[in-house]
């Protein structure tokens, strides 16, 4: 598997201005965590391991594919959107360029882009179009394609989780109910390429096995700390609604649960 020379470069000189951009935000006062520098680095050093690890040293052809895919779509774009770049650059770019980034955010392309169900259409969808439909057989081992891959799973996962600025955030509802449908569609065409490899392609039956099994449940793990981190969003969402509710309240009153109990006659 070839790979381009400078994709990588991009990778790196990516994470080193998200570092400086946060050195920078620490050295004026403002507090930013060093486990987002982390996990964009993390999430850059994925996405290279995607198309640069010799994946077929140690697995099977097949299986070697669908683990450095998994790598870049599921995998990479997690700890990136964790990282919160977007919330990063409007708090350490100069007056026009929040500007400009704003409108960006706030435009009616980005909008339709990251509301759920589009962003996981795009994804899954894509993923479907790679392993159902008749492509070019050397398609699936383009480095491309890997960029591909990881711009989509980020897109899902930016607008699954919205911890970064966008015009309207959807409710957690529609974010949980996006997820369940788009692990269900992961899972079906997972367990439909244990049978039927995708077109045009001739790997051995223990080998795609093997590939649909990491697949299934690889994406699985991916998908289970989505949840858990939207759970934890309700958590806090709710936490905030009860402590809203109770400064709300009148000092001194106290509701029928409150009252105390009369003292026997």
């Amino acid at each position: 598997m070839t790979t381009p020379g400078a994709l990588p470069v991009v990778v790196l000189l990516c994470c080193l201005l998200y570092t400086a951009a946060a050195a920078r935000l620490r050295h004026r006062g403002d507090r930013w965590p060093v486990r987002r520098d982390a996990g964009f680095w993390l999430g850059g050093g994925l996405l290279v391991a995607a198309f640069a690890v010799p994946w077929q040293a140690w697995l099977p052809p097949f299986t070697a594919h669908m683990a450095a895919h998994l790598t870049a779509g599921m995998a990479a774009p997690l700890p990136v959107v964790l990282a919160r770049p977007v919330t990063l650059a409007l708090r350490t770019l100069p007056a026009p360029g929040r500007r400009a980034l704003v409108a960006l955010t706030r435009s009616r392309p980005v909008t339709a882009l990251v509301f759920p169900p589009v962003a996981a259409a795009l994804d899954i969808g894509g993923l479907w179009l790679l392993y159902r439909a008749p492509l070019p057989p050397a398609l699936h081992h383009h480095p491309l394609l890997y960029v591909h891959l990881f711009a989509a799973g980020t897109l899902f996962t930016f607008a699954l989780l919205a911890v970064d600025p966008i015009r309207h955030r959807p409710g957690l509802l529609l974010r949980a109910g996006t997820l369940l449908a788009a692990a269900a569609a992961h899972a079906v065409l997972a367990k439909g390429l244990w049978a039927t490899p995708p077109p045009g392609t001739t790997p051995t039956p223990s080998d795609l096995h093997l590939a649909s099994q990491v697949m299934y449940y690889g994406g699985d793990v991916v998908e289970i700390a989505l949840a858990v981190l939207l759970a934890g969003q309700w958590y806090r969402a709710q936490g905030r609604a009860l402590a809203r509710r109770g400064a709300a309240r009148p000092r001194g009153v106290l509701n029928r649960r409150q009252r105390p109990q009369e003292a026997p006659p």
